[in-house]
């Protein structure tokens, strides 16, 4: 007999683990059927033999030994069921085994892909910012920031980005000391004047030491943009858009996080048993929050046993108890992508019934 296209899966051998286990108790229920009937033959038997006196002697020597067989069957439809019991349980926990594997594996992918999405659409930020502030509308005025007229220019010019790039909410334009004098949605959002020399954005690309460096700040809920949440992504504005020009000014473009990342967390492709019990996240190397089908942004953080020991892997899985439930916790680390990586963690948490 030849099997052609067999499918195994883990459903598949926990099925036939089943089917073993029913057929076997099937049979062995009409052996002691079987047995019974020749218990109770045997005993007709004997009782005819005993009243048939010397004559029936010979006829109750097969009786007894019809009844010794029934009893020897029934022992040997026992032992069966002893040997092969744990040869089924062992088949059974083994389907179970590669099932959690199957599935862990597959969410591990999906975080991957998840987090790879991120790096890649974040990666076209960074260069949008280090292009952007070579504009000469952007670099002009921040060599003569009391200029009226270039500063509705720059903000023009910005409105115009912004019609072209709507993953953004804004584009601001500061002077080396911190303050805005210009943005692209002034009617939006009135940052001009806001001093933001302190922002975590401003001081990173203060800090750079060309015009192909960046500045970065994570996921904030930020007052330019009226308390929504971005990432802020900055560049030194250098005299003449010169690289290795002296800072005149900074850069800032902020981001709408929840567009990316919310659509990428709730669009992660799960299966329909799946989806009412798992939870799609990104979170930061401490595991805050920063993305999250449950809207724990920026609320929550992941702590977990064995956390240390997942986020210290590319990819994988494990099981784990959280907040008192057990869970399969899936992960991938951020890949990166080009020059650009977040460094973030995209986990897939799966809790178990």
């Amino acid at each position: 007999m030849t099997f052609k296209n067999l499918e195994i899966t883990p459903e598949r051998i926990s099925e036939l683990s089943d089917s073993i286990r029913s057929k076997l108790g099937k049979s062995v229920q009409e052996i002691e059927a079987i047995t019974t009937q020749a218990n109770l033959l045997s005993l007709n038997a004997r009782i005819e033999a005993a009243r048939a006196g010397e004559a029936g002697r010979a006829f109750a020597v097969v009786a007894s030994e019809m009844g010794e067989m029934a009893a020897n069957t029934k022992k040997a439809a026992e032992e069966l069921v002893n040997e092969m019991q744990p040869d089924i349980m062992e088949l059974s926990e083994i389907s179970k085994q590669l099932s959690v594997n199957v599935r862990g594996q597959r969410l591990s992918d999906l975080a991957l892909n998840n987090i790879d999405l991120i790096d890649r659409n974040l990666y076209e930020r960074t260069c949008d910012v280090r292009w952007w502030a070579t504009d000469p509308s952007l670099t002009q005025v921040c060599e003569d920031p009391d200029n009226g007229e270039l500063v509705r220019h720059a903000s023009k010019r910005m409105m115009v980005i912004l019609k072209a790039y709507t993953i953004y909410f804004d584009l601001v334009l500061c002077t080396p000391s911190g303050k805005i004098i210009a943005n692209g949605c002034p009617h939006e959002f009135r940052s001009v004047g806001t001093q933001v020399d302190k922002s975590e954005w401003f001081k990173a690309a203060m800090a750079t030491r060309s015009g192909d460096e960046f500045g970065f700040e994570t996921v904030h809920a930020s007052p330019l943009v009226n308390g929504q949440r971005i990432l802020a992504y900055s560049c030194a504005v250098r005299k003449g858009g010169e690289s290795q020009g002296s800072v005149v000014g900074v850069l800032g473009i902020m981001f709408r996080w929840d567009s990316l990342a919310q659509t990428v967390a709730h669009n992660t492709p799960l299966m329909e048993d799946e989806k009412s019990n798992t939870r799609v996240m990104i979170v930061d190397k401490t595991g805050l929050v920063l993305a999250d089908t449950s809207d724990e942004i920026l609320k929550d953080r992941l702590n977990f046993k064995g956390m240390d020991k997942l986020f210290g892997e590319k990819k994988g899985f494990v099981i784990t108890d959280y907040e008192g439930c057990s869970a399969m916790v899936a992960h991938a680390f951020s890949p990166g992508y080009e020059t650009y990586k977040t460094g973030w963690h995209s986990v897939i948490m799966r809790h178990l019934r």
